[in-house]
C-alpha cells in the first residue's frame, strides 16, 4: 500500500497523494506566498524535501517510503548463516529474565517460534487499539505543527486523546477548514463506519 502525503500552503491543502506526486505538484505550482509543509499522513509529522532540478532528480532524492525489499537471495556457495532469510526473519536482541527463557525455551519449536506466535496473538488482539491510538498520535503530531497557536488547542488535544469527538468538534470548529478536516480525517477516518 501506497503512503499518502499531504502539503499545504500556510493553513490551506494543496494536494494530497503518493511522496513523488506531491513533490511534483509543488514544483510544477512554482514559487507561493507562503511556506509549503508537507506531512506524512500515516505519522502525522512534516517532512523537508529538496525541489531543485528534474523531475527525475527530485524523485531520486525522495526518502523511501514503501516497505523495505526483500534481501537478495545469498550466493549458494557461501555458508548458510543463521534464521531463515528468504522467509524475512531477522535476527535482533532480546533481553528477558531467566523465568521467560526457561517458558520460551519449553515451548515447542522453542523460543523463536514461540516469540513469533505471541507476537501474532498480541497483534491479532489489539490491531485496532494499536490502529486508533497511531491515527490520533498523526493527528496529535499534525495538529502539533499546524494548530499549536490556535485557540483551544490544549483543551482539543484533551478531547482528541480522551476520543471525545463530539468535544473536539466543537473546540476545533472555528479553526481553518483544511486544517480542521485533516485533522479530524487523520484521527477519525478509521473509526467512521463504526460511528455510522
Amino acid at each position: 500500500m501506497t503512503q499518502s502525503f499531504t502539503a499545504f500552503e500556510g493553513e490551506r491543502r494543496l494536494v494530497t497523494g503518493s511522496l513523488a506526486e506531491v513533490a511534483l505538484a509543488i514544483k510544477r505550482a512554482g514559487r507561493r506566498a507562503e511556506p509549503v509543509l508537507i506531512f506524512n499522513d500515516a505519522s502525522g509529522r512534516s517532512l523537508d524535501l529538496d525541489l531543485r532540478g528534474s523531475d527525475d532528480e527530485i524523485i531520486a532524492r525522495l526518502p523511501r517510503t514503501a516497505p523495505a525489499t526483500p534481501a537478495p537471495e545469498a550466493d549458494p556457495t557461501e555458508p548458510r548463516g543463521r534464521g531463515r532469510p528468504k522467509l524475512g526473519v531477522v535476527a535482533r536482541e532480546v533481553t528477558l529474565l531467566p523465568r521467560h527463557w526457561e517458558w520460551l525455551n519449553a515451548q515447542p519449536g522453542g523460543a523463536s517460534v514461540a516469540l513469533r506466535k505471541l507476537v501474532d496473538e498480541a497483534r491479532r488482539v489489539s490491531g485496532d487499539r494499536d490502529r486508533l491510538r497511531a491515527a490520533r498520535d498523526a493527528a496529535y503530531h499534525f495538529m502539533s505543527a499546524m494548530a499549536g497557536n490556535f485557540a483551544n488547542f490544549e483543551e482539543a488535544s484533551r478531547a482528541l486523546f480522551a476520543d471525545d469527538l463530539r468535544r473536539f468538534a466543537g473546540l476545533v470548529a472555528d479553526w481553518p477548514v483544511d486544517v480542521r478536516d485533516h485533522i479530524v480525517k487523520l484521527a477519525y477516518s478509521d473509526q467512521a463506519g463504526q460511528r455510522a
